[in-house]
């Protein structure tokens, strides 16, 4: 007889109870009952879905959940309390539901959507030993974290349990980012990476329109935005049960900033006039009162679900690049002798996003000392990951940086599977070096998966599709990339997936269109120069393409034609003629 093979996987369980479910139920059944349903419909189960979790069954005053990532279980439990805590805010205190919560990382038997194990049994004894309102998690969940999360951990030591032969340690979670004192009874060496970790906080939008009924439509735009927002991990988000107490109130936001733990807040109004709406949105940094961005988004009311969508992909896009862009200012006011990793990547991605090698080289040495203090940080990996392939293509192509290149992306995927910058940016690196252009779109289109409002990932998708001769696709992936951010700097690279596509399809007045846009967003970057000389020449327009050559060099001394077509040797037919072309004008050719 054959044995049948028995399903096994690691896993984060996730086990959670009521508190004190007896007395709730013995002073009010159906009260409690109704409230248990209304939290779990509203807050529960929402963010578990939110945070990729499975539910694998209740109880009448429990849960089992599973989550592939332990990452996304902690941070899942977190908001859960801190919105359970909302919830209980004006309920009186023998009323209140409370939850306690054990996640613990380990080994799982699966058998029929059920799951079995001492993994799953070491989560429910963790459950029990967990305080109403806490988050108690064993050692192996600790480790994982690390400095992952905005929180602390309080070290509870090692207790022996029920039916576990072995000692388990435990730890519970402090939801706020870890103090100093907790830090030292955890004797944690060396920095504490990411407790200055961005957090943002979207308050209720007005609805100044006089109309009721659009209520609901400002508020699904708002949670549409939360949602969004909470793709991006390096990112956290205040959950909406925090943040809607506030609805229909006066607010001062350095006050909410405070209340909430947040360091952006974003606020907005909604106005509808016969057939059109007016949203507008602004990002305030919530300890200085600063205002970070402001947009206004005036829209025909047709498909009021696509605008919905349409509003929403816009305020994500562009909030995502303009928080980015804050965080560095905030890096940049901070004492050398007081950087931590996060710091340092921030402080390092100006550098890298000029594409060019002497760039690079300032960046990686941040980069160098961010991974000496975590070397296991995906967004770091990923970035260095960029700067060598600069550095190879536009700096002599060295084999050393070729392989660092993708070691450095490999690294990055690995411990980052669900961030999708790190995705993005180690696809187009794999991409341009190793022309591996199929595994390149995989981990981009893995990445909009994860956020598809991510301008980047859309630019990047554009310039690998178009090295890959996927013109249709590299265009549409530029059009919608510049739809999301239109301007600034990064707006440069739609340009240059679209000026290739173009050149690839023959339209060389396109190309040369797209290639002076590129150069107008960012003159210092050779490929830009490049490519409109090419076009240019096509179009046997050679005094400005001779123009455009003469700043190629000015931006790359060392350039040759011979080293540009080696860089890009994935696909001869697309650049054996962009080499003719630029032979046409004067080039070095080795």
């Amino acid at each position: 007889m054959v044995e049948e093979r028995v399903e096994r996987r690691l896993a984060a369980i996730f086990c959670a109870d009521v508190a004190a479910y007896s007395r709730l139920m013995e002073a009010d059944e159906e009260g409690t009952l109704a409230a248990l349903k209304g939290h779990r419909r509203e807050l529960i189960d929402p963010l578990i879905t939110q945070h990729q979790g499975r539910i694998v069954k209740t109880t009448g005053d429990g849960m089992l959940i599973e989550f592939a990532s332990v990452v996304d279980a902690v941070r899942c439990a977190v908001v859960v309390q801190q919105g359970m805590e909302d919830r209980n805010a004006n309920i009186p205190e023998g009323q209140r539901i409370r939850f306690r919560v054990g996640i613990n990382l380990g080994d799982i038997i699966i058998d029929e959507g059920d799951i079995f194990g001492d993994g799953v049994n070491v989560a429910a004894r963790l459950e029990a030993l967990a305080k109403p309102g806490e988050i108690c998690v064993s050692s192996a969940v600790r480790d994982q974290i690390g400095e992952k999360l905005p929180i602390g951990f309080v070290d509870l030591g090692d207790h022996v349990v029920k039916n576990i032969a072995r000692p388990v340690r435990v730890y519970s979670v402090n939801k706020g980012p870890p103090t100093s004192s907790a830090i030292e009874r955890e004797r944690v060496a060396g920095p504490v990476a990411f407790a200055e970790r961005p957090s943002i906080a979207v308050l209720p939008f007005q609805n100044i329109s006089g109309d009721p009924e659009q209520e609901y439509f400002v508020d699904g735009i708002v949670e549409d935005i939360i949602t969004g927002l909470s793709r991006i991990k390096w990112l956290l988000v205040v959950a909406r049960n925090s943040t809607f107490v506030y609805k229909g109130r006066a607010v001062d936001i350095k006050q909410v900033g405070r209340e909430l733990g947040a360091r952006y807040v974003l606020e907005g109004s909604l106005r509808k006039a016969g057939n059109r709406i007016r949203l507008t949105a602004q990002l305030v940094e919530a300890e200085s009162g600063a205002h970070v961005w402001a947009e206004r988004y005036d829209r025909a009311l047709d498909d009021i679900f696509e605008l919905q969508d349409e509003i929403t992909l816009s305020v994500v896009g562009a909030i995502e690049p303009t928080l980015r862009q804050a965080e560095i200012e905030r890096a940049k006011r901070k004492r050398p002798d007081s950087l931590d990793a996060y710091d340092l990547y921030l402080r390092a991605l100006p550098h890298a996003s000029a594409a060019m090698p002497g760039e690079a080289d300032k960046a990686l040495v941040l980069l160098e000392r961010a991974l000496a203090l975590d070397a296991d940080y995906p967004a770091a990996h990923a970035l260095a990951a960029w700067c060598h392939e600069s550095r190879y293509l536009r700096g002599g192509m060295l084999e050393a940086d070729k392989t660092a290149a993708l070691e450095h992306a490999q690294a990055a995927i690995s411990g980052g599977a669900d961030d999708a910058g790190t995705l993005a940016t180690s696809g187009f690196v794999i991409g341009l070096v190793a022309h591996d252009y199929a595994a390149a779109m995989a981990a981009i289109d893995h990445s909009l998966t994860l956020t598809g409002a991510s301008a980047m990932a859309l630019w990047m998708g554009s310039v690998i599709l178009a090295h890959a001769g996927d013109s249709a696709r590299a265009i549409d992936y530029a059009e919608r990339s510049l739809r999301v951010t239109p301007f600034g700097r990064d707006s440069t690279f739609p340009y240059v997936g679209m000026a290739l596509a173009h050149l690839v399809t023959g339209d060389f007045s396109a190309a040369a269109e797209a290639g002076a846009k590129a150069v107008q967003a960012n003159p210092r970057f050779s490929l830009n120069h490049a490519l409109q000389a090419v076009a240019l020449a096509r179009l046997d327009r050679i005094d400005d393409a001779k123009a455009a050559a003469a700043r190629l060099l000015e931006c790359e001394p060392g350039f040759t034609i011979d080293g540009f077509i080696r860089a890009h040797t994935g696909r001869t037919d697309i650049w054996n003629p962009i080499g003719n072309a630029l032979r046409r004008l004067g080039l070095p050719e080795t």
